[in-house]
């Protein structure tokens, strides 16, 4: 019984090579963070961005969370946004933008309308669906509430896409507008089911 406690699960993640100084963190901060959180140990291959992280077998479940904190700071997340990802109910998908261009040029241009004009486009997106969004290369990293992050997804695809901005976020508004109309209808429905 004993040799199963001790035995350890692990899962190897490869992130690149230049996001490994952000994971490791000013005198290795951001990684004893990860380790002292979540209760696993972390081997770190600088040259590689290869990496490996151990947990005991009753621990196990902490390694998916692990992983997903630690592909969001390889795909550009910071560290604090990346540790919002301990929360249950928050999730993080990526979009690979090369289903939408295949050309560095097309690339280019659906990155710049995601970010748009001094980051304005992108700032409302995170705004409207109340999630964090990252265009790091060939990619968009969202994190958030699992309900928003599926919206966020949705925009963002309509404006890789090529959809107006215009139609993108007046889109946005109505779905922000109707989530305000149903918490408030079930907050005035609340005190007559309770009472039945």
């Amino acid at each position: 019984m004993k040799d199963n406690e001790d035995a350890e699960v692990s899962i190897r993640i490869i992130i690149p090579q230049e996001r490994v100084p952000v994971l490791i963190g000013k005198g290795g901060s951001v990684r004893k963070e990860i380790e002292e959180k979540f209760k696993v140990k972390i081997s770190i291959d600088s040259t590689t961005g290869n990496i490996v992280v151990k947990a005991n077998q009753e621990n196990a479940d902490a390694l998916l969370k692990v992983q997903q904190v630690i592909t969001a700071i390889g795909r550009g997340f910071s560290p604090e946004n990346a540790f919002l990802l301990a929360n249950d109910e928050y999730t993080l998908s990526i979009i690979n933008l090369s289903e939408f261009g295949r050309t560095e040029n097309s690339l280019r241009r659906i990155r710049g309308r995601i970010i748009g004009r001094k980051g304005k486009s992108r700032l409302l997106l995170e705004e409207l669906t109340n999630t964090k969004i990252v265009v790091y290369g060939k990619t968009v990293g969202i994190i958030g509430p699992m309900d928003k992050v599926g919206l966020a997804e949705e925009a963002i695809r309509k404006l890789a896409e090529g959809m107006k901005h215009s139609t993108v976020f007046d889109w946005l508004y109505e779905q922000k507008r109707l989530e305000k109309m149903m918490s408030l209808d079930r907050a005035l429905r609340k005190p007559y089911e309770e009472g039945l």
